[in-house]
């Protein structure tokens, strides 16, 4: 911890300072979860990361796909960016904010939810949270990195509905 402080301390004002500090921060808010740190970062992420994303989120080559769904109270209709990993008939979205963002509330709620990815759109249905040690041969060797930094315990489950 102390090595971070120093580290900081020496590069604040500089570029290559200003990134540490965040990449710094960032790091610290994810692995212990501290929520208005999280808060901090998902407002971020919603104002300026997402909306840029979203341009591109759920067409075919995209990293990012669109979840689609139902806000609990309000009724609203939302989209949402997410990184998507195939499970067989599965997809898993890993969820670096916990389980507290609305958007996933709102999915395990409904229990159902729309999915764009690859240019496809698919409904899903038994959104469940499961451990990411149960479907990690699903993951690639650097997303079970990524989750393990951040400190990820948990991924969300979503099964696609049967075709009618």
């Amino acid at each position: 911890m102390r090595t971070m402080w120093i580290v900081i301390a020496i590069g604040v004002g500089t570029p290559v300072g200003l990134a540490l500090g965040a990449l710094f921060f960032l790091l610290a808010v994810m692995q212990t979860g501290y929520e208005p740190g999280l808060a901090l970062v998902r407002r971020f992420n919603r104002r300026v990361t997402n909306r840029r994303v979203m341009k591109t989120a759920g067409q075919r080559g995209s990293d990012a796909s669109v979840v689609r769904h139902t806000g609990r109270s309000s009724g609203k209709e939302y989209a949402t960016p997410v990184g998507i990993t195939e499970a067989g008939e599965d997809f898993l979205i890993s969820l670096p904010y916990g389980t507290t963002p609305d958007w996933l509330k709102n999915v395990l709620a409904a229990g159902t939810a729309e999915v764009v990815h690859e240019g496809a759109t698919y409904r899903i249905t038994e959104p469940e949270l499961v451990p990411v040690a149960s479907v990690a041969r699903y993951q690639s060797r650097s997303e079970r990195l990524g989750l393990r930094l951040f400190g990820v315990d948990q991924v969300l489950r979503l099964r696609r509905a049967a075709a009618q």
